[in-house]
């Protein structure tokens, strides 16, 4: 059992590699196969149907692509403000330049769910499952800013990272002096996240 455990999941990598590189129209028993180096017709017998197979690719990428939790546990014992944040969102970026394939999966998995309305479903649920997660991760471990600014942030690092993997260089010079993408993450923080609010001064009795 643990064999064929193993081997769905690294099926389901294959997948991700056909995806990424091919589009979902190249997403084939046949091509997953040969991805994974297996005979022909294995990927039948661990899926019942293509569709059956985008929704596990779907399930594993939120997994593949989740932040380490020994990091996130080493970012919070520092102090909770907008360097911190820019911390975790430098940690994002950094995960998305080394599994550029995962990403870029993600991204096409997107493309197919505005095609297909079961898919979409099942996709809407799972990224707004994270975004949920994401803004009370945020609120609830005393970061600057609320659900706007998670949302927002959300949207504008997804842009930049949508940009910048598939049009590497493109981003060249949009912001005279600011490195890409790094210098431009930063730039995203420090312009939606706002500062941390001072304390307010105790009110000397009369």
């Amino acid at each position: 059992m643990a064999r064929n455990a193993e081997r769905r999941v690294a099926l389901v990598n294959a997948a991700v590699e056909v995806l990424a590189a091919e589009g979902a129209r190249g997403l084939t028993f046949r091509a997953v196969d040969a991805a994974a180096g297996v005979p022909t017709g294995t990927s039948s017998n661990y899926f019942t149907s293509r569709d059956d197979l985008l929704h596990q690719i779907d399930a594993w990428l939120h997994e593949r692509l989740a932040p380490d939790p020994a990091v996130v546990a080493e970012l919070l014992e520092r102090p909770r403000d907008r360097e911190l944040v820019a911390a975790f969102m430098h940690d994002l970026l950094g995960r998305a330049q080394r599994d550029r394939t995962g990403y870029l999966a993600m991204m096409e998995m997107r493309l197919e769910a505005g095609r297909r309305p079961e898919l979409r479903a099942s996709l809407m649920k799972s990224l707004r499952g994270d975004l949920d997660f994401g803004i009370s991760f945020h609120t609830e471990s005393g970061l600057p800013g609320g659900a706007e600014t998670v949302t927002v942030l959300y949207l504008a690092a997804l842009g930049l990272i949508l940009e910048h993997l598939t049009m590497p260089g493109m981003l060249d010079g949009a912001v005279p002096g600011v490195s890409v993408p790094e210098g431009l993450m930063d730039r995203i923080v420090r312009t939606i996240v706002p500062q941390e609010q001072p304390p307010a001064p105790l009110m000397a009795r009369p």
